[in-house]
Parts: structure tokens; C-alpha cells; sequence
């Protein structure tokens, strides 16, 4: 665990910048609508603790797992790129492989503590905006993701496409629990649905992109286990014990 401490201290002083939106601003909700985020997201967070806990009575190797790619989630959501208008930024989530490779409940945890080290020290996103952005890309992210992996491999899609279309509807789902969010805390004059839509249109551009870039990334990092420690994905039942495809 310490190794694990160092590493994500190494990677803050990597990737610290000038302060910059994360999901949505610090103070952009209304307190009643930031708690009512929070009391939404924190029984997926428990849940998540509770099950890392159990995975790793069973299994000694599972804790640097959470590690590795808790600290990969953490540097993919510090690549920001700032959308105007609407006090967010759109950038790449990474919930989508963790979800594979963790569960989506560990996930969960994983993007639950890498928004609140980046609300502490990076000044990206905030404290009181956590759960609703834990939501976004913690509890829809990974679900979405999960999903999505699960159903592409019953479907008999490789693992590279299988990946791609989890990284896919890890970002789409994300960024749709952004404008859900967000809206909660508007007072337009249209619709809630309205509002939503709208929010989700602005941010449909730079979504678009990313969600290129994170399936294609997703993908790549399953073949690349695939090819270097395919016992990883056996153990976690993601290719048969004996075909590697």
C-alpha cells in the first residue's frame, strides 16, 4: 500500500497544473442538490469498499490491481479540456477498463478517490460537487461500461472491440450524468429534460472525440494484457483458461 500512496503522490506532482475545472465546479450546485448527489452516490462507494475488502481476503494480488489502475484513472481524468459556458471540462475517464478489470462496484471507489485527491490538491472539480460527479463518472461510468464489455463478449466481439465499445459507453453514459447533474442545479425557464438536453448537446462535440479515444485506448490495454500477462485475464475470467482471444 505505501507503494501504491507513492506512486499517486508521484503522479500528482506530474500532472498538477494551474487549477481547472474537473467535471463540474466547486460551488456550481445548490447545497440541497449537491447532498442529494451525494446520498445517491455514497451506497455505490460503500458497496465498492466492501467488496475490495472481500477480493482481497481472496486473493493477495488484487490490491496492487486496484493500484495500477486507480492510478491510471487518475491520470486520465487530469487531461482536461475546458468546455465554455457551462463551468465543466470534458476529458477522458478511464472508469471503462477499471470497470473490466476491478468490477464496477471497485470502480466506483477508484473514481470516488481519485475526484477527491483532484477536489484536494489539484483544485479540479470540489469537495461539495463530489458526489455528484462520483455519479457521473464512478456509478454511471463504470455500470455503463461493465455492461457494455459483458454484452459484446456474449455477443462473441473480440477483446479489442469488446474494450472499444466499454470505453465508448463509459464516456457517453459519464457525460450524460454530467448534464443530468448539472441540470438539477440550474433554474432555466424550460423543462428538466430540456435543460439536460441542452447542457448534453454542448458537450456532444468533445464527448464525440473521446469517445474514440477511450475506446481505442480501453481496447489497446486488454490486448496489451492480453499479449504480456494473460494469466491476469484468466484469473479475472476475461478470456478462457486456455484461448487467449
Amino acid at each position: 500500500m505505501l507503494k501504491i500512496f507513492a506512486l499517486l503522490v508521484l503522479l500528482l506532482a506530474m500532472v498538477v497544473q494551474p487549477a481547472l475545472a474537473m467535471h463540474i465546479t466547486e460551488g456550481l450546485l445548490p447545497w440541497k442538490v449537491a447532498s442529494f448527489w451525494f446520498v445517491v452516490a455514497l451506497p455505490f462507494v460503500a458497496a465498492g469498499v466492501w467488496q475490495v475488502t472481500q477480493r482481497k481476503k481472496l486473493s493477495p494480488t488484487y490490491m496492487p490491481l486496484v493500484g495500477i489502475f486507480g492510478a491510471a484513472v487518475f491520470v486520465f481524468s487530469c487531461l482536461p479540456i475546458p468546455i465554455p459556458g457551462i463551468g465543466a471540462t470534458a476529458h477522458p475517464a478511464g472508469t471503462g477498463f477499471s470497470a473490466i478489470l476491478l468490477g464496477p462496484l471497485p470502480s466506483v471507489v477508484v473514481a470516488f478517490v481519485s475526484l477527491l485527491l483532484q477536489g484536494l490538491f489539484l483544485a479540479h472539480g470540489g469537495l461539495t460537487t463530489l458526489g455528484a460527479n462520483t455519479f457521473s463518472m464512478g456509478v454511471l461510468g463504470s455500470f455503463a461500461g461493465f455492461t457494455a464489455f459483458i454484452i459484446a463478449r456474449k455477443l462473441r466481439i473480440n477483446l479489442f472491440w469488446s474494450g472499444f465499445v466499454a470505453g465508448v459507453f463509459a464516456d457517453f453514459f459519464t457525460y450524460l450524468g454530467t448534464s443530468i447533474a448539472l441540470a438539477s442545479g440550474l433554474h432555466g425557464s424550460g423543462s428538466y429534460l430540456s435543460e439536460v438536453m441542452a447542457i448534453f448537446s454542448i458537450l456532444t462535440p468533445y464527448v464525440m472525440v473521446l469517445m474514440l479515444i477511450e475506446g481505442t485506448i480501453t481496447g489497446g490495454i486488454l490486448v496489451y494484457i492480453r499479449k504480456n500477462r494473460p494469466d491476469i485475464l484468466r484469473r479475472l475470467k476475461i478470456i478462457p483458461p486456455e484461448v487467449e482471444s
